[in-house]
Parts: C-alpha cells; sequence; structure tokens
C-alpha cells in the first residue's frame, strides 16, 4: 500500500461556499464591470503559463479579490508514462506565482510517447492503475506543497480488465493520498447515463467527506450505432435540469459548497454565465444552515 508522502501536503484555505464562474480572456472587462457576479473564478492552469502580459494581470486582480481555482488539464495522472517534470514545474511556478485557493487535475490521461492529446482519456480500474496514480499524486502534492483536488471523470467507454468500480477506486485514491474530490455532477450523469448506472448511488457510493469544490456544466446528447442515448461532456450549453435536480440533493445532504459552472465552448454573453450562477447562489442560500464541507 502507498503512504502519503513525508512531507505532508499543505491544505490551503480553501474555497468559501459560493457561486464560481470560468474566466475567459472573452470576459475579463466584463468581470471587472461586475465584481460580484462570482465569489470566485476558476482558470485552465495551462492557459496561464506564461510570465507577463494581461493575462496574469487579470489574475492578480482575481487573487486580489475573489477566490481562485485553478484547474489542469495537461498533468496526465492517470498516464501510463511517469509525469513530465518540465510541465509539473510550468504548473509549480505558476502556483508560486498566483497562489490558488484550490488546484486541481483529472482522473484521466492526456499525454502518450511524449506528445500532448487534446483530450482527456479514461483508464482501467485495477490495482496497478492505482498504484500508478497514487504516487502520481502523491509526486504532484509533494512538489506543490499542497493537497490537490481530483476530478471524476466523464466517460464513454470501460475496460473489461477493471477490477475496481469507479467509486472504490475513486475512494482508494482519496484514502491512500489524502487529496480531496472535486465532484463533477454532469459528468456522473453523462457517465452513469451511458453505462446504464444509477447516479444517485453513484454520488452516496463516493467518498463526499472529501468533496472541497462541485461543477455543473451542459451536455449534449447522440447516438451510438445501435440508436440509444449517448451523453457528451461538451461544455457548450446551460446546465440540464436533471443536473440541477442531482446538485440541489447534494447540497441538501452536505450543506453549501463551492460550484462552478464549466462553460468552455460556443461561449455565451456574460449575463448568461451570471443567470446560472444566480441558480447556484438560490441553491446555496436554501440550504445556508447546513455546514458545508469547505466552510
Amino acid at each position: 500500500m502507498l503512504h502519503a508522502p513525508e512531507a505532508a501536503p499543505r491544505p490551503g484555505r480553501g474555497l468559501r461556499a459560493g457561486a464560481g464562474l470560468p474566466l475567459k480572456p472573452q470576459y475579463f472587462a466584463a468581470a471587472r464591470a461586475r465584481p460580484g457576479a462570482a465569489a470566485f473564478y476558476e482558470v485552465h492552469a495551462e492557459n496561464y503559463l506564461g510570465t507577463g502580459g494581461p493575462n496574469q494581470r487579470m489574475l492578480e486582480w482575481v487573487r486580489d479579490n475573489h477566490g481562485l481555482s485553478i484547474h489542469g488539464v495537461g498533468l496526465s495522472i492517470g498516464g501510463e508514462a511517469p509525469l513530465d517534470p518540465t510541465h509539473l514545474e510550468r504548473i509549480a511556478a505558476l502556483l508560486e506565482r498566483h497562489p490558488p485557493d484550490e488546484f486541481s487535475e483529472h482522473l484521466a490521461w492526456s499525454s502518450h510517447g511524449g506528445q500532448f492529446l487534446n483530450d482527456l482519456l479514461p483508464l482501467p480500474y485495477d490495482a496497478a492503475s492505482l498504484q500508478r496514480v497514487c504516487q502520481h499524486i502523491d509526486q504532484v502534492q509533494t512538489r506543490l506543497r499542497r493537497r490537490i483536488l481530483l476530478e471524476n471523470p466523464a466517460t464513454y467507454v470501460e475496460f473489461a480488465q477493471s477490477t475496481y468500480s469507479e467509486v472504490d477506486f475513486i475512494g482508494e485514491i482519496v484514502k491512500r493520498t489524502g487529496c480531496g474530490l472535486l465532484l463533477d455532477v454532469s459528468n456522473a450523469h453523462v457517465s452513469c447515463s451511458n453505462h446504464g448506472r444509477n447516479t444517485q448511488a453513484y454520488l452516496q457510493a463516493l467518498p463526499l467527506a472529501a468533496v472541497r469544490q462541485i461543477h455543473l456544466a451542459g451536455f449534449a446528447t447522440e447516438h451510438d450505432s445501435a440508436g440509444a442515448p449517448l451523453l457528451i461532456d461538451t461544455h457548450d450549453r446551460r446546465v440540464a435540469a436533471e443536473v440541477w435536480a442531482l446538485y440541489r440533493g447534494l447540497i441538501a445532504q452536505l450543506g453549501p459548497l463551492p460550484t462552478l459552472i464549466e462553460w468552455d465552448a460556443d461561449l455565451p454573453g456574460f449575463d448568461a454565465l451570471c443567470d446560472e450562477a444566480d441558480k447556484v447562489r438560490a441553491c446555496l442560500e436554501q440550504y445556508s444552515g447546513q455546514i458545508g464541507q469547505a466552510a
């Protein structure tokens, strides 16, 4: 069994419960003009690895006025190969320049043979994968000197060789590494729908005490070769009603948590994002008497 690093990562102050929005360059001016639009903003780490320019100045503004979540998409924590040390060092330098309230990554792989793939791909849930993922998380947490959050994936295929369920696999990772969980409710709905599972049961089987942040996003519905519906995690539209229902149930159970509206393609006007954030705020206010996991 793996153990957490001897030099335990600092947990960081964490985000306060509230509605978060993605910080895209198209929204810089609108975000500055409406400082109350979001409790926190989230950026993809790989878009901010430079050391100058308007992106860096915007992160400074966020740090001075809001919570900041940095979300990695390229460490390939689930990959078979060792982590890219150069990429990890660039992430560490970013977090030193702009210390975020949370840093998160995906339970997925996105590189092979030294080539980066613009996708987040699934991995088999077996003992070898578990050991490798835990080693990678230990390496990241030791270098960054902080607890990271791991996001549950959206998947469309599964490996026959898996010997763990996804929830048991995630639970073992959390137990062995001490990382937190970024619970993407939309990913859970997409995956469970695609694999014929009950999303409520999936959510309840996760290590919910480790949840420090929630993601909500829109998805598209296509059909496979047999005509069965296939949900695609597109991040290009409003959050679906069934995902809102799942989210309200979680907040009723766990109490208010930092919640991000993800929208990465076919970007709408800033007002549309604020409308989605208002729905988050209404839910959090309804259950504000609860004790949140990330308060």
